[in-house]
């Protein structure tokens, strides 16, 4: 026996679990911090991460090779950002950069509160594996502040839904999005309600946009939310309204797997820190939500990180807050069962091929796969 013959023995008898190993995904959201650090000769954002600390965060990108990653505020530096990805990913449309002094863009002094750049910032990226089936860019409906409250309303902020495939076939869809944001003086002295209505107004226009494409395939819902579960009423108005919908559940990673399910207080009156990242008794505004469909594929939440390590210079983040990651197992839903549900029997089941390396495939063609259907019958299949 040749050593091919003995590798595909050997594989064949190994136990089916070892073969038809779980499929992981991991994501990553940050805030690239993009925004010109002058604009002619106004300081805009001197202590961001300009041309250099951009491509400290591409090459950390690049180093830790996340399947999906989801950017805010990639305006300016994008040039910068894109050339340590654009071998392993593939990018979403960029909507361009922020400036009065940009070719082509004529800036009207005169009538500046109705100015704004059509740029929204976001960048969601992912790797040649995975495909894009559709992909869809929404501005917010409501928003506030055009020269003051963060200057929200100076560029076209909203949300980007992306449709995608995964290497194994199964479907998912993923947004992208930076809501409202206060600034810290307005936040302590309790003049931030204008930036909290508006934030309430997205919460509530994503909530619908969500139930409007909550079919048989998973939602992962990332980005710079600005909120805080005891300051925005994250949970009563979306969290708890998709599970009353009865079409799906929700669940924030941080949540289930650090606070073993149990969501922050609404708390009424001022809240606000002044940690230099925006964490918040453990939360950050940065968050990963994701949605299981009634039927369907699903996700399970296996690890959550806020990634400080790598991401520092001089002891500073290269951005405005640290990246948060996180790894699910795609679940095939013909194999999800709720407490209630019985277990097919082997004859009930369909049967179920995979490859050699234990990926389910449709077999097409000449190939040998490994057919399974139940929990234990397998057997080589040649064609």
């Amino acid at each position: 026996m040749n050593k091919i013959q003995q590798l595909l023995t050997a594989m064949l008898l190994c136990p089916l679990a070892l073969l038809a190993q779980t499929e992981q995904l991991r994501v990553a959201t940050l805030n690239v911090d993009g925004l010109p650090k002058k604009i002619l000769v106004f300081n805009v954002n001197a202590n961001g991460s300009g041309d250099e600390g951009t491509s400290r965060i591409g090459k950390y990108l690049y180093k830790k090779s996340y399947d999906i990653v989801c950017m805010q505020e990639d305006f300016n530096y994008h040039g910068v950002l894109q050339p340590w990805l654009e071998d392993d990913y593939q990018f979403d449309a960029w909507t361009g950069a922020v400036g009065i002094d940009l070719p082509g863009k004529r800036f009207d002094f005169l009538h500046a509160q109705n100015e704004q750049f059509e740029c929204d910032g976001l960048g969601t990226c992912w790797k040649n594996s995975i495909q894009l089936t559709d992909s869809k860019r929404v501005a917010w409906k409501q928003s506030f502040g055009k020269f003051s409250h963060a200057l929200d309303e100076l560029v076209a902020k909203g949300y980007r839904r992306s449709e995608l495939t995964l290497a194994s076939g199964a479907r998912i869809i993923v947004y992208n999005m930076h809501m409202d944001a206060s600034d810290l003086a307005d936040e302590k002295e309790g003049k931030d309600m204008p930036d909290r209505a508006a934030r309430l107004s997205e919460w509530r226009q994503l909530l619908d946009d969500v139930l409007d494409h909550l079919d048989t395939r998973p939602i992962i819902i990332m980005g710079d939310l600005n909120s805080y579960y005891c300051r925005d009423q994250i949970k009563a108005e979306f969290i708890d309204k998709i599970a009353a919908s009865g079409k799906g559940t929700a669940s924030d990673v941080w949540v289930e797997l650090q606070r073993a399910g149990q969501y922050p207080e609404a708390k009424d009156g001022i809240v606000y820190t002044e940690d230099d990242f925006n964490i918040l008794d453990g939360e950050t505004l940065d968050k990963i939500i994701y949605v299981n469909p009634t039927n369907g594929t699903r996700l399970k939440a296996v690890a959550f990180n806020i990634d400080k390590e790598g991401y520092t210079t001089d002891g500073k983040a290269l951005g405005d807050h640290y990246p948060v990651s996180a790894t699910f197992e795609v679940l095939d839903g013909r194999k999800s069962q709720t407490a209630i549900d019985a277990p097919a029997t082997a004859a009930e089941q369909p049967a179920e091929y995979y490859n050699l390396n234990g990926r389910r495939v449709i077999p097409i063609g000449k190939g040998v796969y490994i057919e399974r259907q139940g929990q234990d019958s397998h057997k080589r299949i040649i064609k």
